[in-house]
């Protein structure tokens, strides 16, 4: 049985259509059908997703090697958790102030508010909800996290309210929300940050936010500034001068960190080596930047095998520096 379309059912519902129907049609109709659909959406709209990005909470503990510490976990899971409800809430509140830029977007438009399946005063009462779950669970972990959390949703709801428009403004908000993630989970469990985990953090943040851009710049062209406003100010060359700029940086950083992490190590330099995965992970990502298809980074790194391949090299080759080096 085929339930009507949402095109379909504004369309009933706008001629005031009152007849009845044959028996699947009414089912269809019915308020079953729509309450599915309403739910369906709201989890949609919410972009569980994109919630992969919050695994950075990890990092921080990682690096330390405090990560399979009882309190550490618990503490970290709070955070992930904090940080899920936080990131909800603010694609909620972008989405409802972008209703009518999506709807022109190609996929975009396909999104629960911009189809339509959400109204838009339903999805700011989630932005509410979901802003005070996010700092309660936050609470539950320390004063330090709320604050954390708090700065976030600040951050990033004046951020689809008035600074997206902001050229750089834009690319540097959105990948502090990268730092943030990252910064949270030593937060949580009290652990220091240092400065070169913080460097290559928003390094690797900018790269990823501006490879994003150029990627819906490439793709749309012309039309990309019907959708995101910001993009008309950009050209390629100059996404591309910062993405290409972020990469050099990032691997930069990166291999200072692990040099200075190295001098401590013991026998074999597992850090130091770790830097050669680094660097291939950030040159095979910036090969679909280049084409045009880093527009979901998610999409990206957990759709390509090489990537994930890369990563998990990398991730053992640290995890032997923290771990067998006594860090």
């Amino acid at each position: 049985m085929s339930f009507p379309t949402q095109q379909q059912q504004k369309e009933a519902t706008e001629a005031n259509v009152g007849a009845l129907t044959d028996g699947s049609e009414a089912q269809a109709a019915s308020g079953e059908p729509k309450r599915k659909s309403l739910l369906g959406g709201l989890i949609r709209e919410a972009r569980p997703k994109q919630w992969i990005k919050n695994v950075l909470v990890l990092t921080a503990p990682l690096a330390s090697g405090t990560i399979t510490h009882r309190h550490t976990l618990g503490a970290v899971a709070i955070a992930f958790l904090a940080f899920c409800l936080a990131a909800s809430a603010v694609y909620y509140a972008n989405d409802a102030l972008d209703v009518e830029a999506d709807r022109a977007h190609p996929t975009k438009r396909n999104r629960p508010i911009a189809a339509g399946i959400i109204p838009i005063k339903l999805a700011w009462v989630c932005v509410v909800v979901l802003s005070v779950a996010a700092l309660s669970v936050a609470l539950a972990d320390n004063s330090a996290t709320l604050a954390v959390i708090a700065v976030y949703l600040v951050m990033h709801l004046s951020y689809s309210a008035w600074f997206k428009h902001v050229l750089v403004l834009d690319l540097a908000l959105v990948a502090a929300g990268f730092l943030l993630r990252a910064m949270i989970g030593g937060v949580a469990a009290g652990i220091p940050l240092s400065q070169w985990f913080l460097l290559t953090t928003g390094f690797a943040s900018l790269f990823m936010v501006s490879g994003k851009r150029y990627s819906e710049l490439l793709l749309m062209g012309e039309e990309a500034a019907v959708t995101r406003r910001s993009l008309a100010g950009y050209s390629q060359s100059y996404l591309r001068f910062v993405w290409q700029t972020m990469v050099g940086l990032t691997i930069l950083t990166y291999s200072l960190w692990a040099f200075d992490l190295g001098q401590a190590d013991r026998g074999i330099r597992w850090h130091e080596i770790s830097i050669v995965p680094w660097a291939f992970i950030f040159l095979r990502y910036a090969m679909f930047v280049d084409a045009g298809q880093a527009g979901e980074p998610e999409e990206v790194v957990l759709g390509d095998k090489v990537i994930m391949a890369i990563g998990l090299a990398w991730l053992v080759l640290f995890s032997l520096g923290v771990f067998i080096n006594g860090h």
